[in-house]
């Protein structure tokens, strides 16, 4: 009988190295020993689309199985401020290079979402409101899911490129693939 939170391997009860053994093999077996050099290439490309360098790309694509289909950008990554937001050179010049991938903004409060799709237009897609600073979870999740829902977008295909600790709290709530810190993702602006 397994337990919440029990992924079925073996039991690591003591005289149990055999079904550890086991286990540990059958894992291996499943992921392969070398890529083929054209999906690597093909990779290589894809996050060069998205303005990551492959390192970053290959273990958020390893962590979610799954290629990168949006980001969510909240106002502070942007550097979006009240009263007069306006998107920075460096910021818009880094959004406007990204191919194949929705650019969504999240507005934090003061800042409203018209200011910030304004602000940022045409490099971002849309813009939604943020989760407010102290939303409970499942209020995150509502937020964060009402961002991806015009679009259909899975969450464990979205990024989110945030600049507070509290905005890497919101991966979690709403099952993204990522987090990515501002100052890492538009370091190579």
């Amino acid at each position: 009988m397994s337990t919440i939170g029990h992924n079925r391997g073996p039991a690591l009860e003591p005289g149990q190295s055999w079904r550890k053994h086991c286990w540990t093999r059958a894992r291996a077996e499943l992921l392969p020993k070398t890529m083929p050099i054209e999906i690597v290439r093909m990779r290589v490309k894809r996050a060069a689309e998205l303005g990551l360098d492959y390192t970053t790309y290959a273990s958020l694509r390893a962590a979610s199985g799954h290629d990168v289909v949006a980001f969510l950008f909240s106002s502070n990554a942007l550097r979006l401020l009240p009263p007069r937001p306006a998107l920075p050179g460096d910021r818009a010049e880094k959004l406007g290079a990204m191919r194949d991938c929705l650019r969504i903004a999240l507005a934090q409060a003061p800042l409203q979402v018209q200011a910030a799709l304004a602000a940022a237009a045409p490099a971002i897609d849309a813009a939604h409101r943020a989760p407010d600073a102290l939303a409970s979870w499942g209020t995150a999740r509502q937020a964060l899911r009402a961002a991806l829902d015009p679009a259909k977008l899975p969450g464990d295909r979205v990024i989110l490129v945030g600049d507070m600790a509290l905005e890497r709290e919101w991966c979690a709530a709403a099952g993204l693939a990522g987090y990515l810190p501002a100052e890492r993702y538009f370091a190579t602006a």
